[in-house]
């Protein structure tokens, strides 16, 4: 086990960035009681006080936090969030306010700074996203010209929100001009609410109506909230007659939706709607390979196989294996082996799912990748591409 006093010296740290990031109100119901109880084999284990606080980090601040501790750690270090069952369950927060900082109204260099990484160079394309991937440079580089609205499905961890910031920065960065706000719908119903209690809707409706690009993540979450429903649905007319470009993402479609209101149902589709897939293994393996060179990481082709054919849910589950078998080999000073990320990622894998990688099966990858057949990568060319795929 890792020594305590470093786990709360880094997590000291991270806290401190962190707090600098959001308001008081995210601070307060989301992070406050977080401490760090281990920090062992490049993992940093966080407990909170309850489930919600651990279901708002994972769901909503769980890249924050990881940025947090990239910045911070000399190694790459991963975070596991866990409840803390010796807090008292009185101490659960009330209300739910998430950080309205998370917004983009150009021009505001900081918000962008602090999220570069979410930008369409750094967005790796595969058949399970290319689709979603070509509508959205399409609609950030003419907005509202075609498409409007974008509507992009597909389960958590896939790149939805890479998408629509990559969108936003995009914007931000080629017309200077351009209002462009990004938030969660869950940042639009607590901003809603608090229109309401103080009395200032008005500038509510200003706000998400006097602007030219306006990206809602997680639009799910509008789902059996009337009111909410309701006045979105009078800024979603607006901004479309006055023909300002709308892109939203969802985990279902506007027609998995069972509690949202029909009229809303049918302006969801009014312009396109496209998803994204799990990615396949090639795509995994460009995921891995470009996260290993953000890193300045050296890893073995064989270790990015097997990485990238065990870890398949998400992309999110991907980058964090490859950074805690990163930070175990780093932290015992062990090479990067198969057989090292198989102890590491042991939790992770069950028995029955591993996939062993032989010679046989790198090979046939290899070919695959580089567009040859098994033959020639195992034949005596000495062709120049060849060379290179072995």
């Amino acid at each position: 086990m890792g020594d305590l006093g470093d786990a709360d010296g880094l997590w000291n740290n991270c806290a401190a960035s962190i707090r600098a990031q959001v308001s008081d109100a995210v601070w307060r119901t989301t992070f406050s009681g977080a401490k760090a109880v281990a920090f062992d084999e490049g993992e940093l284990v966080l407990v909170v006080p309850n489930g919600l606080q651990k279901e708002r980090i994972e769901g909503r601040y769980l890249g924050l936090v990881q940025d947090a501790i990239d910045e911070t750690a000399a190694h790459d270090v991963s975070v596991r969030v866990e409840i803390d069952t010796d807090w008292s369950t009185d101490d659960t927060p009330e209300i739910e306010l998430p950080d309205a900082d998370l917004g983009l109204t150009t021009p505001a260099p900081s918000t962008a700074g602090r999220d570069e990484k979410f930008t369409f160079e750094h967005f790796v394309i595969g058949p399970s996203n290319r689709f979603a991937h070509a509508a959205a440079l399409s609609v950030a580089e003419t907005p509202a010209a075609s498409y409007n609205p974008l509507f992009i499905h597909g389960d958590s961890g896939l790149g939805k929100t890479h998408l629509l910031r990559g969108i936003a920065h995009y914007v931000a960065s080629h017309y200077p001009t351009y209002r462009v706000r990004y938030v969660s719908t869950e940042t639009f119903l607590n901003e809603f609410v608090e229109a309401i209690r103080t009395n200032t809707l008005p500038e509510f409706k200003r706000r998400y109506r006097d602007i030219d690009v306006l990206l809602i993540d997680d639009i799910q979450f509008m789902e059996g909230k009337d009111g909410l429903q309701e006045e979105f649905f009078h800024t979603f007319n607006e901004l479309h007659q006055n023909n300002k470009q709308i892109v939203l993402s969802s985990d279902r479609t506007p027609d998995a939706m069972p509690t949202l209101e029909d009229r809303l149902r049918s302006r969801f589709k009014w312009g396109l709607i496209t998803d994204i897939q799990r990615p396949d293994l090639e795509t995994r393996i460009a995921i891995l390979s470009k996260k290993a060179e953000s890193k300045t990481i050296e890893i073995p082709h064989d270790v990015l196989l097997f990485i990238a054919e065990n870890i398949t849910e998400s992309i999110r589950e991907l980058e964090g294996a490859l950074i805690k078998v990163t930070a175990y080999a780093n932290l015992t000073q062990q090479p990067l082996t198969v057989d090292l990320a198989s102890l590491v990622l042991g939790d992770l894998i069950t028995n029955n799912q591993k996939k062993p990688v032989t010679a046989q099966r790198i090979i046939e990858m290899t070919a695959e990748m580089f567009g040859f057949e098994v033959e020639q990568i195992i034949g005596g060319s000495r062709r120049r591409p060849l060379v290179d795929a072995r």
